[in-house]
């Protein structure tokens, strides 16, 4: 897999953010796309392919994951 370069990213935030500042931003660079906290942009980030990212997106949309 290839290394998220992130000077080609251009960061997004979810349209689910509100106010509070609670807020995730995603960005994608070729086949990978990375999530971090808008809080902290220089902290850690999780890097995944985009269909992994997709798989991610549908499971969250179904209500499928558990904490």
């Amino acid at each position: 897999m290839r290394k998220f370069d992130s000077t080609r990213a251009r960061w997004r935030k979810s349209s689910r953010s509100g106010q509070n500042g609670n807020c995730v931003e995603v960005a994608r660079v070729d086949e990978l796309v990375a999530v971090r906290d808008s809080k902290n942009p220089d902290g850690g980030r999780l890097d995944v392919g985009v269909q992994r990212f997709a798989a991610l997106v549908v499971r969250i949309k179904r209500d499928e994951l558990s904490l």
